[in-house]
């Protein structure tokens, strides 16, 4: 077995562009919150594949979901109608309260929608802007306009000139949003909790603050809740928890459940300037990616995954307390449901492999971060046997 490993890695190495620095793991199989590699060995899950495995690993109503409509039909264009887009973005303005979708396939490709739309809102409006405020701490992606309102240099140095126009600010800071924000604005864009910058989360003071520069200078909201949104902290979306009223909302990760698929929620006022044209999506709401949507949708909502996200969230967060008083390499734990950071004293970077030694897998963000976003469906028993684990790494690198 370890040749196949060898011959995986040569592989990749000969002829995968090198993007990723990849850990030295191998994985083949996965069930519920756990993952197995290449040699039969057991991980528990805490990173679901940074947010994305939503409902685990090998999902039974998912992996029916699939085969159901592969063996079907699995994609038109948006050429013709199906029977899917619509009700997938009928299920998803019920939760939003934003009427209306635009299906793509990523999380980025929704932020990309979403600063298009609001460009265009004020092109048709005969009131052109272009400028943007967004937050430091920020991540929204790394296509060219996601990047451009991405705040951290080490991604954007290598591909300037971006954007023009975006001005960035603390976190918050109401002042300093507020002397950004001018009738110039376009948009403002945030995400509810930072998730790369470390899982920080913008307080409803600085929410308040937000609608109030959008109220006095005509400003579009955009909330990105592609990492924070889709029951990750207990609620259908985030920005509802601090008060923040959006006028777009970018989604992806959880929404497929490991399908990949994104959207962007557009409002009624937003919409009315958008034209046939203006956007389009090769890939976008095709009818498994929906078919996927509409079944992690079935468990989130029908299937009572929202109500134990609060619940065993609640769990999570007091076994991360614990663990905190007990560790002093951890100096602050932060985020709620199911979406923790521990801010550690040092480089959280040797946390990684010691954990994955252990069983458990997690990452680093931020440089000094442990990010936590374990599947929703991760229940009592496995949180406490995983935080096990992590503490015993914890512990391993805080003696280092």
């Amino acid at each position: 077995m370890a040749m196949v490993v060898e011959d995986i890695r040569a592989r990749e190495a000969k002829h995968v562009l090198q993007t990723y620095r990849r850990a030295p793991i191998t994985f083949v199989r996965g069930s519920g919150v756990r993952l197995y590699d290449i040699d039969g060995r057991e991980y528990l899950d805490l990173l679901s594949g940074i947010g994305v495995n939503s409902l685990g690993h090998a999902h039974p109503a998912l992996v029916r979901a699939i085969a159901e409509q592969a063996a079907t039909l699995l994609h038109t264009s948006n050429l013709f109608f199906h029977p899917l887009q619509g009700e997938l973005a009928e299920r998803l303005a019920r939760l939003s309260g934003l009427p209306r979708a635009f299906f793509c396939n990523s999380g980025t490709e929704a932020v990309e929608a979403c600063l298009k739309f609001a460009r265009r809102h004020w092109t048709t409006r005969g009131e052109p802007r272009h400028e943007v405020v967004a937050l430091e701490e920020s991540f929204h992606g790394r296509t060219m306009g996601a990047l451009s309102v991405t705040s951290d240099e080490h991604y954007r140095a290598p591909f300037e000139p971006l954007l023009p126009g975006v001005r960035f600010v603390a976190a918050n800071d109401p002042a300093a949003l507020a002397a950004a924000v001018s009738t110039k604005t376009a948009a403002i864009i945030a995400e509810p909790i930072q998730g790369e910058g470390g899982v920080r989360p913008l307080t409803s003071s600085f929410a308040a603050a937000i609608n109030d520069a959008c109220a006095r200078t005509g400003a579009l909201m955009i909330a990105d809740e592609v990492q924070c949104g889709l029951g990750r902290t207990g609620r259908p979306f985030h920005h509802a928890a601090i008060g923040l009223k959006p006028d777009l909302i970018a989604i992806g990760k959880a929404l497929g459940a490991g399908v990949p698929v994104g959207a962007a929620l557009v409002s009624e006022r937003v919409a009315d300037t958008i034209a046939f044209g203006d956007h389009g999506s090769t890939y976008g709401g095709n009818l498994l990616a929906c078919r996927a949507a509409i079944c992690f949708l079935d468990a989130l909502t029908d299937g009572g995954v929202l109500a134990h996200v609060n619940r065993v969230g609640a769990h999570f967060e007091a076994r991360l307390r614990a663990l905190a008083a007990r560790q002093p390499i951890v100096k602050e734990v932060r985020g709620t449901g199911l979406m923790w950071g521990l801010a550690l004293a040092k480089d959280a970077s040797p946390v990684v492999p010691e954990a994955a030694s252990r069983g458990v897998i997690v990452n680093r963000t931020a440089e000094t971060v442990v990010r936590l976003l374990p599947p929703l469906i991760i229940t009592a028993e496995e949180i406490d046997q995983a935080l096990d684990r992590l503490e015993q790494a914890l512990a391993a690198v805080g003696a280092s």
